[in-house]
């Protein structure tokens, strides 16, 4: 099982900071964005961003994070690949089942952008070990829907003061928001606090496949806003998304004074 330290190199991928030129030319259309030009690119190519849960949301906001140069991506889930998966997540397919769903989403990612920099981690960690590696990075996606690792993440993300982009979908809605763990923010437990601990799963209730690819393109769209500071972004924001109306709409999300992780 390879470990956070074990980095394995992608082919054609460098140590450099600065963009050799076969990167220049590939980003070449990112880089043309005033808001990213080349500094912004570079910041990319030397961002570390944790990917927890290679399901719909975490295939779709890797495969987006990867494509645009974020340098460094280490993906956590340990579950395997099967044939029910197939739908929406795709990153995998048929030859991957019964795979792990790390090893797929690496052999993908690295083929759709050779120059970063893949690593996996397929075992469930405790409390230290997810502090640790959190530690580690600039930013974590939450692409889970288990509410007990959510709750692990959210308290290493705060412990650390790393950014966590935190979504979910099901049937045809999703919804997504920020914690970027500054003064009188919200954490994710004061978000948990509101809805409570029940949590329907895509077996019971379905999933829309392009639902989760809209909103797993949200978190690696905010992700690279939060790296890049561009933007207004969803701190203190929930936005939901309705795929029947093609509507979305805005709540705010306040931290509660009594919150057992971030409040006072």
């Amino acid at each position: 099982m390879p470990s956070l330290n074990d980095k394995t190199r992608v082919a054609h991928c460098d140590n450099q900071d600065e963009l050799s030129d076969a990167e220049l030319l590939r980003y070449d259309r990112q880089i043309a964005i005033k808001a990213v030009d080349i500094e912004g690119q570079e910041k990319l190519k030397q961002a570390k961003i944790l990917v927890i849960g290679l399901g719909g949301l975490g295939c779709a906001a890797s495969q987006y994070l990867a494509v645009a140069g974020v340098g460094h991506l280490t993906l956590i889930d340990f579950d395997v690949v099967s044939e029910s998966n197939l739908q929406r997540q795709i990153l995998h397919c048929d030859s991957n089942i019964n795979e792990l769903k790390v090893d797929s989403a690496k052999q993908t990612l690295a083929k759709l952008n050779p120059y970063i920099h893949i690593n996996t981690i397929a075992r469930q960690l405790d409390d230290e070990k997810m502090k640790s590696i959190i530690d580690e990075h600039d930013l974590v996606i939450d692409c889970t829907d288990n509410v007990s690792v959510r709750e692990q993440v959210n308290q290493a993300c705060f412990i650390h003061n790393v950014p966590l982009v935190s979504a979910a979908a099901i049937r045809m809605e999703g919804m997504i928001t920020v914690f970027n763990y500054k003064e009188n923010t919200p954490c994710y437990r004061c978000f948990s606090q509101l809805f409570g601990e029940q949590v329907l799963s895509c077996v019971e209730s379905g999933i829309l496949a392009p639902v989760v690819g809209i909103i797993g393109s949200m978190q690696a769209l905010e992700s690279i806003k939060l790296l890049l500071d561009i933007g207004k972004d969803l701190v203190g924001r929930l936005l939901f998304f309705d795929a029947m109306t093609m509507e979305c709409r805005e709540m705010k999300l306040l931290k509660q004074a009594h919150c057992s992780v971030c409040g006072g």
